[in-house]
């Protein structure tokens, strides 16, 4: 007898940053401060010309060609640099290092990359949840995770899986 694996429901609700980050569906209250990367000046700069859920084309040409140097040329969208997240859209894949130029994300109405509560929130981290080490670390820890939420999904349904395997090996013995 094998094991049948029933994949948990898709979720039909689409969580946006806000949710994330402010007291709403996902959380009872807004997201607590922490500490967090800043950018050089120079970035700080292009990343003020960005809009909520626009990215290094919404910049100047001649900015775009010198922001962007080589990468200019190259083929695909390149729609993760120099973004910034919308409070009313998804946010991208969280990565280890929020300010560098190929994984920025940028908060929506500061320019600043998300900080480390922010980031472990939009992971679905509990808020008492504890990082350690520098802040490079935590940023990895957070970007290095699965979220929380959908992992729980996954250990449910592993949970039902084995639970039937071992309730039909026993009615069998």
């Amino acid at each position: 007898m094998g094991l049948k694996f029933n994949w948990p429901t898709p979720e039909s609700t689409v969580y946006v940053l806000k949710d994330a980050l402010k007291k709403g569906p996902l959380f009872d209250t807004d997201v607590p401060p922490s500490l967090g990367q800043l950018y050089p000046d120079s970035k700080r700069a292009i990343m003020e010309l960005i809009p909520p859920g626009g990215y290094w084309r919404d910049l100047p040409l001649a900015l775009q060609k010198s922001y962007m140097k080589g990468s200019f040329h190259l083929s695909g969208g390149k729609t993760g640099m120099a973004r910034r997240i919308a409070w009313d859209e998804p946010c991208l894949t969280l990565t280890c290092a929020p300010a560098q130029k190929q994984t920025e994300r940028c908060h929506p109405k500061e320019t600043r990359p998300f900080t480390v509560r922010e980031y472990a929130r939009i992971q679905t981290f509990p808020d008492d949840w504890t990082f350690v080490g520098p802040l490079t670390a935590q940023y990895a820890q957070i970007g290095n995770a699965v979220p929380v939420n959908l992992a729980k999904a996954m250990g449910k349904a592993i949970v039902q899986c084995l639970n039937a395997y071992y309730r039909c090996r026993i009615k069998a013995a």
